[in-house]
C-alpha cells in the first residue's frame, strides 16, 4: 500500500468535510452571530463534540486499533470478528447508560463546563435544553468511531474520512430549511446534531457488511481483548486528548469573560481545525495501523522510518499552514464569517484568537503523529505523564495570560497552542530517549530549506493580502475569490521555492505491506 496515496485520499475526503464545515459555520454566524444564542449552542455541542475528538481521533482509536491490528495479523478471522462483536456490545451497553445519565445531569454539566452562565438564567436554561437534545450524539459518534477503526485497520481509509460530511449536511439543511419552523430557531442546530450522528452511523454499516465485519450482539464478561482495550483506553483518554480537555477548561474561563468570547474562540478553533483535520488526523489515521503492524512484527527499523516519514510530511504541510493562518487571519475571518449578525468587532476578536492559535498549530499536529508512536506499542504510561504535565502547564499559562497580562480570550488560545508545543516536544524527547525513534539522515538541511520557503511565502502573502478594511467592503464572491487567490499564491510560492531548493515529491512515497 502506498501511504502517500492513502494520505491524499484521506486528506481529500477530510477536505470535503471541512469545506462543508465552513459553509455550516458561515451560515450559523450569519443567522445567529456571536452572542448569547451561539454561546449557548456552542457549549451544548462542545460536550458530545469533545467525545468525538477523544474517541474518533483519540483514546478509543489509539487503544482499539493496535489490539485489532494484532488480532488481524496473528489470529483467525473468526476471532477478530468476535472481538469486534464483543467490543460493540460492551460499548452499546455503556453508551446507553452514559447518554441517559448525561441528559438527566445536563444542568450540572453546564454548571461545571460554563459556570459563568449560571448568572444569566435564560442563557443557562437554553444551554441545558440544547445539551439534552445533543447528548445522544455521544451514543452515535462513539459507535461511528469504532466502525471507523475497523475500516481503517482493513485499509478502507476513505469511508471514515468522508463520514463527518453527514453531520455538516444535516446542520446546513437544518439552518436553510427548518429554522423558521422552531419557536426558538437555535434549537434546529441541536436537532441537526442528533440526526447528523444517526446518519454517520447508518452510512458506515454497508461498508462493514462488505468486509464481513458488521458487529453482532455477543456479550462476554471476561473477554481478554475487550479488557485489554478498556485497560489501554482509560489513561489514553488523558494521554491523547489533553488539548481537548484544555479546550473545555478554556470554556470555563471564557464563560466569565465578555459575552461572545466563547463564540470567538469557537470560530477561530474551526479555522485551526481545518489543517489539523486534513493533515494531522489524516496522517495519524494511516500511520497507526502501519506502526501497529511493524511493532507486532518486531520490525524496529520500519517503525522508526515510518515515524520519520510522518514527521517530515508534517513539517512540510503544517508549517506553511501555521504561517498562512497568522498572516491571512483577517481576510479569512472576514471572508468566511463576516455576514449578517457577525460584526466587525467579532471579526477583530476572532482574528486575535486565530493568530494566537496559529502559534501552536505545528505542535497540535505533531502530537497526532508522535502519540501513535507510543500507543502502537501499547505504551500508555509515558504519554499520560506528559499529558498531565502539559495540562497543568497550560492552565498556569491561562492564569498568566488572561488575568495577569489581560490577553482576554486570545490568551486562552495562546495557552492551548503553547501547551501543544510542550506536549509534542516531550513526546519527541521520550521517543528518542527510549530509542523508539532514530533520526534519519538529512534533517538539518531539510529544516534550513523549509525555513527559507516559509519566509518567501510569508513575505508574498503579507504584501498580497492588502488592507482589512478593503476586505470588509468586498462582496461575498470577491471575498471568496480573493481568499482562493491568496491560498493559491501562497502554495505556489512555497512549493516552487522548495522545488528550487531540491525537494522532490517522489522522495516522500512510502510503501507498506498489509
Amino acid at each position: 500500500m502506498n501511504l502517500l496515496k492513502a494520505l491524499a485520499k484521506v486528506g481529500s475526503m477530510t477536505f470535503v468535510s471541512r469545506i462543508l464545515g465552513f459553509v455550516r459555520d458561515t451560515l450559523i454566524a450569519r443567522v445567529f452571530g456571536a452572542g448569547m444564542l451561539s454561546d449557548a449552542f456552542i457549549v451544548a455541542f462542545k460536550i458530545p463534540n469533545l467525545l468525538r475528538r477523544v474517541s474518533a481521533e483519540g483514546a478509543f482509536s489509539q487503544a482499539f486499533v493496535p489490539i485489532l491490528a494484532e488480532y488481524k495479523s496473528q489470529r483467525s478471522f473468526y476471532e477478530t470478528h468476535s472481538l469486534i462483536n464483543r467490543v460493540a456490545t460492551w460499548m452499546g451497553i455503556i453508551l446507553v447508560g452514559v447518554t441517559l445519565l448525561g441528559m438527566l445531569a445536563a444542568p450540572l454539566i453546564v454548571a461545571l463546563i460554563a459556570p459563568g452562565f449560571t448568572a444569566d438564567h435564560a442563557k443557562m436554561q437554553l444551554t441545558v435544553e440544547l445539551l439534552r437534545i445533543t447528548f445522544p450524539y455521544i451514543f452515535f459518534i462513539s459507535l461511528v468511531s469504532m466502525a471507523g477503526g475497523v475500516l481503517n485497520t482493513y485499509n478502507k481509509f476513505g469511508i471514515p474520512a468522508f463520514t463527518p460530511v453527514w453531520l455538516n449536511v444535516s446542520m446546513i439543511t437544518a439552518v436553510l430549511f427548518f429554522a423558521d419552523n422552531f419557536a426558538e430557531p437555535i434549537k434546529v442546530l441541536a436537532w441537526a446534531v442528533f440526526f447528523g450522528g444517526f446518519l454517520q452511523l447508518i452510512f458506515q454499516i454497508p461498508f462493514l457488511k462488505q468486509i464481513g465485519l458488521l458487529p453482532k450482539f455477543e456479550f462476554k464478561r471476561d473477554d481478554e481483548g475487550v479488557w485489554r482495550i478498556l485497560k489501554l483506553m482509560g489513561p489514553a483518554v488523558l494521554g491523547v486528548s489533553v488539548a481537548q480537555i484544555s479546550l473545555i477548561i478554556n470554556t470555563i474561563f471564557a464563560s466569565f469573560l465578555k459575552t461572545g468570547s466563547v463564540s470567538w474562540l469557537y470560530y477561530a478553533d474551526r479555522l485551526m481545525e481545518f489543517p489539523t483535520g486534513v493533515m494531522g488526523v489524516a496522517l495519524g489515521t494511516i500511520l497507526l495501523p502501519s506502526l501497529s503492524k511493524a511493532y507486532a512484527s518486531q520490525d524496529d527499523v520500519e517503525y522508526s522510518q515510518l515515524l520519520d516519514w510522518g514527521l517530515r510530511l508534517t513539517f512540510i504541510l503544517a508549517a506553511p499552514a501555521a504561517v498562512a493562518l497568522a498572516v491571512l487571519s483577517a481576510p479569512l475571518v472576514v471572508a468566511l464569517f463576516h455576514y449578517g449578525k457577525f460584526t466587525e468587532i467579532d471579526v477583530l476578536m476572532t482574528q486575535q484568537a486565530l493568530i494566537a492559535y496559529s502559534v501552536g498549530l505545528l505542535g497540535l499536529i505533531l502530537v497526532k503523529i508522535l502519540a501513535p508512536g507510543f500507543y502502537a506499542r501499547q505504551n500508555i504510561k509515558t504519554p499520560v505523564k506528559i499529558a498531565v504535565f502539559t495540562l497543568v502547564t497550560t492552565q498556569l499559562m491561562n492564569l498568566v495570560f488572561v488575568f495577569g497580562l489581560d490577553f482576554k480570550h486570545a490568551g486562552l488560545a495562546l495557552a492551548i497552542g503553547l501547551g501543544a508545543c510542550i506536549n509534542a516536544s516531550l513526546l519527541y524527547y521520550h521517543l528518542r530517549k527510549h530509542s523508539i525513534y532514530h533520526l534519519q539522515p538529512g534533517w538539518l538541511v531539510f529544516l534550513v530549506k523549509l525555513v527559507v520557503a516559509l519566509m518567501v511565502m510569508g513575505v508574498v502573502l503579507y504584501y498580497a493580502k492588502g488592507d482589512t478594511t478593503a476586505w470588509i467592503q468586498f462582496s461575498l464572491m470577491k471575498r471568496l475569490l480573493g481568499i482562493a487567490g491568496l491560498v493559491s499564491l501562497g502554495a505556489v510560492s512555497y512549493f516552487a521555492t522548495l522545488m528550487l531548493l531540491g525537494f522532490k515529491p517522489r522522495d516522500y512515497i512510502r510503501r507498506v505491506i498489509h
